[in-house]
């Protein structure tokens, strides 16, 4: 079989738990395929400076390698990382692989870094496009990531590749197994999300309602007017988002659907950043009945112990689907098939 070179994975510090979900199902594809070499696991060290700085440094020879670099660049498993450490560490790492004369070198990152700042609204930096630049230059052919929140970012990129996947269907997989319930309808939680609300519903065989608001834009995540376009009354609703950081708009929306007559709401997001104290608002909100689970993706590791204390959430895992997009550009095969 025709491939771009071996195909070899190098894990940063917060990208480690991804790589083993990653590892642990590229084992069963290469298990069912006898006619492929074995894949690689490559040994790194990432080195922390007194100062902060960081580089990484590959232990292996990769020379003519199609290498994978996995980072998570938000890990709430390890603390004392920032998203600026995370994204300085792939940096290096993929700047290693190039300096070590890889054939080929891809990101692997489940969150592209600053997706939410694509655009400018006054003087300020379009920070998405500096890192799209970052990753470049430091020697990245391609970028694997997962329901970007802006696309308009694939046109800051180049010279690389950006193949953005798709976790609706595995999310959808788990809610009919575990959490269908009848009379469904899917709401968007606000405009900007119609489409992805649109291939849920698809998906799951609904109607479609959409939540229009209005933000306060003097004010971070402050939200000035809401309102609902579509009929929940009586109707158990799925809400849809590529992320969620404070929790504002989903628990707005949920309200809203609740005051227009929904009986029992559904969470799902791909991202569950659940920035800062924003569990503790869904706690709340549970107990109040405003909401009934929420699902959420493993391109930001919750764990065991998360799910233990707080019931309510159910974690799914996008590993699988990242493993077979690598194999299959590692085999030259198409990524768009596994999407469809």
């Amino acid at each position: 079989m025709v491939t771009r070179g071996r195909l070899c994975l190098i894990a940063c510090r917060s990208g480690s738990e991804f790589t083993k979900r990653i590892i642990d199902e590229l084992d069963r594809i290469y298990s069912q395929d006898q006619t492929l070499d074995r894949f690689q696991f490559t040994s790194s060290d990432e080195v922390v400076f007194a100062n902060r700085e960081i580089k990484t440094v590959i232990n292996d020879n990769v020379r003519g390698q199609d290498i994978y670099v996995v980072q998570c660049i938000d890990d709430p498993m390890v603390q004392d990382r920032s998203v600026n450490d995370n994204l300085m560490a792939v940096c290096t790492a993929v700047n290693a692989a190039y300096n070590s004369d890889a054939a080929s070198v891809t990101a692997v990152l489940p969150q592209f870094p600053y997706a939410r700042q694509e655009r400018k609204k006054a003087r300020e930096s379009i920070t998405a496009q500096q890192v799209a630049r970052f990753l470049e230059a430091s020697g990245a052919n391609r970028i694997i990531t997962i329901d970007i929140h802006a696309e308009a970012i694939e046109g800051f990129l180049w010279r690389a590749h950006l193949e953005n996947l798709h976790a609706h269907r595995v999310i959808t997989s788990y809610f009919r197994q575990h959490l269908a319930v009848p009379n469904m309808i899917v709401v968007a939680p606000d405009v900007g999300s119609a489409d992805r609300g649109r291939t849920y519903a698809s998906s799951l065989g609904t109607g479609l309602a959409i939540v229009d608001k209005e933000r306060n834009y003097e004010q971070p995540s402050t939200i000035k007017k809401m309102s609902l376009v579509g009929d929940v009354r009586g109707k158990n609703v799925f809400m849809g988002d590529d992320l969620v950081a404070t929790g504002g708009t989903l628990l707005n929306a949920a309200r809203l659907c609740k005051e227009k007559g929904a009986e029992k709401i559904f969470f799902a997001c791909t991202l569950p950043f659940l920035s800062g104290k924003a569990h503790e608002k869904f706690d709340k909100a549970r107990e109040e009945g405003l909401f009934d689970g929420f699902i959420g993706t493993d391109a930001v590791f919750r764990g065991p112990q998360f799910m233990a204390e707080h019931p309510w959430y159910h974690e799914v895992s996008v590993a699988p689907l990242f493993a077979h997009v690598i194999h299959n550009i590692n085999v030259k095969r198409s990524v768009s098939e596994l999407l469809a």
